[in-house]
């Protein structure tokens, strides 16, 4: 049975739908020695690789899923020409895994990393209301008409962030739970209101809390697993 090519290079583990996609966009993905483009099929007998390395057709492989402590200063990317502080090689998990979305290399905080390619696009997908909660400390003292905006939706990226829970948990310190995820979002929010963001760490995805030491890792226990599937059972893709 013919598999899109993103579909494929998930599927095998060697990355996200959405890398696959940049991937081939750069020109970097083959099937049977020739460029491919996004959209194309592959067949079982086809040979695909990804800059020359080979990929191996091997039996389905056991999903890995796992939280990280991510410290400030590392780099959430795959790309091995980031160095030292690409986020793989920092932590050198034995089997080829890649990560959930992004947190920006000032920033620190939990990270989701997995084989898994589907479960990928089911948690990136905006649409989806998932919900990634923030410890977030500013350069000043924080007033109730800041929280107000922040909570009800800032101008940014030529469009109004969705409405949040915000909660202060001290002067300049507060809690954020965002159901959206915008490049440098909480940042450029605090920006727009005259803030400066001096800390960012992330406490939460969904129903995973972090309870790691900086710069450790471990595996979703059953229960996270579980309930985690639980809350995307009626998830959209970000493909098809």
């Amino acid at each position: 049975m013919a598999t899109r090519i993103n579909k494929y290079l998930s599927e095998v583990g060697f990355c996200s739908r959405r890398v696959a996609d940049r991937l081939i966009e750069e020109g970097k993905v083959t099937i049977n020695g020739k460029i491919t483009e996004i959209g194309t099929k592959v067949e079982e007998s086809d040979q695909v690789e990804v800059e020359g390395q080979k990929i191996e057709k091997s039996a389905k492989q056991k999903n890995i899923y796992l939280a990280f402590n991510k410290p400030v200063g590392i780099v959430c990317t795959t790309d091995k020409r980031v160095e030292p502080e690409n986020i793989i090689d920092f932590i050198k998990y034995p089997s080829r895994i890649f990560p959930i979305g992004r947190l920006d290399k000032l920033s620190e905080g939990l990270i989701f990393l997995t084989n898994d390619g589907d479960i990928v696009n089911k948690i990136l997908r905006a649409r989806n209301n998932h919900e990634k909660e923030y410890v977030v400390g500013v350069n000043r003292p924080i007033d109730r008409e800041f929280i107000k905006n922040m909570s009800n939706g800032v101008e940014i990226l030529d469009t109004k962030t969705k409405n949040c829970l915000v909660r202060k948990l001290g002067p300049k310190k507060f809690k954020i739970v965002l159901t959206e995820g915008l490049n440098r979002q909480i940042r450029r929010m605090c920006e727009t209101l005259g803030y400066r963001v001096e800390s960012l760490k992330r406490v939460r995805i969904m129903n995973i809390k972090l309870d790691l030491p900086k710069g450790k890792y471990r595996e979703f226990t059953k229960e996270e697993l579980l309930g985690l599937n639980r809350l995307l059972e009626n998830s959209s893709k970000t493909f098809d």
